[in-house]
């Protein structure tokens, strides 16, 4: 079949576009962005004709049948929904939505649609990661048991750049960002977080105006699964830092996998059955080559210049091969609720003082049911 894409939101968007045309039949053919400078930038950059600065325009074009909807979080879900209601296929990018009536909107409309939906989170196809979800459908871990996700990143600058950040990440008190942190746990383990308790740890900065943000300065959000594990998770996007970015550690009955927490660093991995004592690590680097897929070892040139160290285009890849099969994605939109829910509870939680607040499944969701509660009525897990 063929896929003609069209682009949402061109700055972060036309960073996906070398994963999408690497499958045959799928081209991006229109950008869609509000600033003229910025879609005729990406245009030019990606050799696109079309170009629009009204979203529904692009839609009904009749250029396209897909979008990649990289726009400000909170317009996630409505543009991905405008899209899902012309049976137009989505890839996402990160949180999927802002709030619960958000999240039944979306799964309502991607259960009413033939086409495909995806989240674009690019965390889960870094290659640390990719070769530790390799060992862990392995077995090489045993059963895992806890999990450990940071996201530490100085946001402040950026926020003043993309105002939008102000209000949906740090205006306001949780964990707004959680995908790129539990992303990659959740699959390793291959649990869904039942319950979550948040704390902050107080305020400590002022934006360039001279006002406190809403968001305490570090998140840290403690989570039950659905198998009895243990989930930890850390946001500081506030703090006067130098970046980890993301950071992960994971513990089974077999082995256990600490990430490098700079750049300069190498992951490390213990396992029962391959180390010589209970005190030698193996560094991830070593197990290279018998963990991550083969397609993967020599990575096209458009993989090696994509961004976030090349995890970007293999989101984008997939998201087409999805398509062109029919099969539905692994990110699919119930991925995409247990990576995104959890941040939107986590703000019920920290308001009640850190008290564990269950985390619904929309696996169970029934369409058009009350799945929100009133404010403030969320029973304590």
């Amino acid at each position: 079949m063929s896929i003609r894409v069209g682009i949402m939101g061109a700055r972060r968007g036309r960073g996906l576009a070398g994963g999408l045309r690497a499958v045959q039949g799928c081209e991006v053919v229109a950008v869609c962005d509000l600033k003229a400078e910025t879609r005729a930038e990406a245009a030019e950059a990606l050799g696109v004709e079309h170009t629009f600065e009204d979203y529904e325009a692009m839609l009904d074009s009749g250029l396209i049948n897909a979008v990649v909807v990289a726009t400000p979080q909170n317009l996630h879900v409505e543009h991905a929904c405008m899209a899902l209601g012309r049976a137009f296929h989505v890839l996402s990018e990160v949180p999927a939505a802002v709030d619960l009536t958000q999240c039944c909107r979306l799964v309502d409309a991607v259960r009413a649609s033939d086409a495909t939906y995806m989240i674009s989170e690019n965390c889960n196809y870094m290659e640390a990661n990719v070769v530790v979800r390799e060992m862990a459908r392995a077995g090489l871990f045993g059963e895992i048991y806890f999990g450990e996700g940071e996201y530490t990143h100085d946001l402040k600058e950026l926020v003043e750049v993309t105002t939008w950040r102000r209000r949906w990440q740090v205006g306001r008190n949780g964990l707004t960002y959680p995908t790129h942190q539990l992303g990659p746990v959740l699959q390793w383990m291959g649990q869904r977080l039942t319950s979550v308790a948040c704390l902050g740890s107080g305020h400590h900065y002022l934006d360039p105006r001279g006002d406190e943000y809403e968001q305490e300065d570090c998140i840290l959000m403690l989570c039950r699964t659905d198998r009895g594990g243990l989930v930890k998770m850390r946001q500081d996007i506030i703090s006067d830092r130098p970046h980890i970015t993301t950071a992960f550690s994971l513990q089974g009955t077999e082995g256990c996998y600490e990430s490098a927490r700079t750049r300069e660093e190498d992951g490390r991995v213990w396992l029962k059955g391959r180390a010589a004592d209970r005190m030698t690590w193996t560094p991830l680097s070593e197990l290279r080559e018998e963990f991550l897929p083969a397609e993967r070892r020599e990575p096209p040139p458009e993989a090696e210049a994509a961004g976030h160290g090349g995890s970007d285009y293999w989101v984008a890849r997939d998201f087409a091969l999805a398509v062109r099969s029919g099969a539905p994605p692994e990110l699919d939109v119930y991925f995409a609720m247990d990576i995104t829910v959890p941040g939107i509870i986590s703000e019920i939680s920290i308001g009640l003082g850190g008290a564990p607040v269950p985390v619904p499944d929309f696996r169970a969701y029934e369409t058009g049911s009350n799945i929100v509660p009133p404010t403030g009525s969320f029973a304590k897990a």
